[in-house]
């Protein structure tokens, strides 16, 4: 058991130092300006000019002596902070995550925790080592949502789960945005879509089973199916970008359409502000257009050099006989609003990540719950997923204050188990078989 050997931090906010001024490490940091009775940035650490720039301009409390460009000038300091925010790359996370929890950091790590099993591992071994208390970033746990339909599971309000379905709409232009021409279009320059979108999902479906039952077998299908040469229509001829080519008018996927409608940005200008490199740079007409005249976020998404599957299934077997079923596709009007339905005995569960419908079969009457997105005690708590951004870092907060990893409601056991089963069902859709997920975790190295 992880155990955390200090007093809980009394009379004053917990601070962090935040590795990573991206949109995640943004989100993280922002909880702070709108709640800094709980948490106060203390420490920043990121290449970027640009970037970092941007970020001490809107936490300007951080003294220059606390600004780095690289975390390991960071790491060589005097403990900083309490705890430490890990939102670079994902390919990034497994080495910054040990050295922190080394220097006694609690660390919080963008998801997924890292792109192999054995990484996965070292981490789950550094952090029970060192005895900080440590979290992913699995934010669909913490969402209002999600928190109220797992207390309906623990009430027993469908009796045993014999089935669950759950869907991941990633929407056609999210996708074509991320996994097409952004970070996570290729497998060897980031990790593989199933782990980069939907680990977390896979991870809320583990939730929702509990620990004591965990997944035994999973077997999985899909593959990139549309963002390929081969699906380029003739009328785009060889055009590479979407600003010369005469089919854009009529292509779903035209970069113009998707970052100059105003429709598509969030009250963060994501996504055009990642096309115009993020930082303090206009997101208007003019730069989004001369962005994509040049950069990445402009290419035709038939010419990219993207490998990551659009669309993909996975089949899982848990320890009871029970089973569960996730579909992940690109090709969506929805846009990460999961959709699921758990089958119990004694009842049904429908969920749209907005309200949930319960039907108790012993009664006959079916419930519509709407639980909000608001976090009880905490301003902005209508953040990203429904809430579940600021839902995490509230109770990460929360434990770190009390020194106490239970709060969390998720050991680092229990994450490492939910992303062997990703990597394990990768394993499955590639090799074309059903693998046992405890076999894979001691071949693999990752059976801590």
């Amino acid at each position: 058991m992880q155990r955390v050997a200090r007093a809980a931090i009394t009379g004053r906010p917990v601070s962090i130092a935040v590795v990573g001024a991206g949109e995640r490490g943004k989100i993280y940091a922002g909880f702070a300006l709108e709640n800094p009775h709980l948490l106060r940035v203390v420490a920043i650490a990121e290449p970027s000019p640009r970037r970092r720039e941007a970020f001490l301009k809107r936490h300007p409390e951080i003294p220059p002596t606390n600004v780095f460009s690289d975390w390991r000038d960071m790491i060589k300091k005097e403990k900083l902070s309490d705890a430490v925010a890990i939102c670079m790359l994902d390919q990034m996370h497994a080495e910054s995550v040990c050295a922190f929890a080394e220097r006694g950091y609690d660390v919080l790590c963008e998801k997924p925790m890292a792109i192999s099993p054995r990484d996965c591992a070292d981490i789950v071994r550094s952090v029970l080592k060192n005895g900080v208390i440590f979290a992913v970033c699995h934010v669909l746990r913490y969402s209002p949502y999600n928190r109220a339909l797992k207390r309906l599971l623990d009430s027993n309000a469908v009796g045993e789960i014999v089935n669950i379905v759950h869907v991941e709409p990633v929407g056609w232009w999210h996708f074509a945005h991320s996994y097409v021409r952004g970070n996570w279009a290729r497998e060897d320059q980031a990790t593989f879509s199933l782990m980069a979108k939907s680990c977390h999902d896979l991870d809320i479906i583990c939730h929702y089973m509990t620990p004591t039952n965990p997944p035994t077998r999973v077997s999985s299908f899909g593959r990139l199916t549309h963002f390929t040469r081969s699906q380029k229509p003739a009328e785009a001829g060889t055009a590479t970008r979407c600003v010369s080519c005469a089919y854009e008018p009529s292509c779903p996927y035209s970069a113009p359409k998707v970052y100059l409608d105003p429709a598509k940005q969030d009250d963060r200008n994501w996504p055009s502000s990642v096309v115009c490199g993020g930082g303090e740079v206009a997101v208007d007409v003019e730069s989004i257009t001369q962005a994509l005249q040049t950069g990445p976020y402009g290419l035709c998404v038939y010419e990219c050099d993207n490998d990551v599957c659009d669309h993909q299934v996975v089949n899982v077997e848990f320890a009871n006989g029970a089973t569960a079923s996730f579909t992940m596709v690109a090709f969506t009007e929805r846009i990460c609003e999961r959709q699921t339905r758990i089958h119990g005995t004694r009842g049904e569960i429908v969920g749209d990540s907005l309200t949930i419908k319960h039907t108790d079969f012993t009664t006959g009457k079916t419930v519509v719950i709407d639980p909000g997105t608001e976090i009880d005690g905490v301003s902005g708590g209508g953040s990203g997923h429904g809430g579940g951004d600021y839902g995490l870092i509230a109770t990460f907060v929360e434990a770190v204050k009390r020194g106490d990893p239970g709060v969390l409601g998720c050991s680092p056991k229990q994450a490492l188990v939910s992303h062997a089963l990703v990597f394990a069902a990768e394993e499955a859709r590639k090799a074309g078989t059903v693998v046992n997920v405890r076999e894979f975790m001691g071949r693999s190295g990752c059976d801590v």
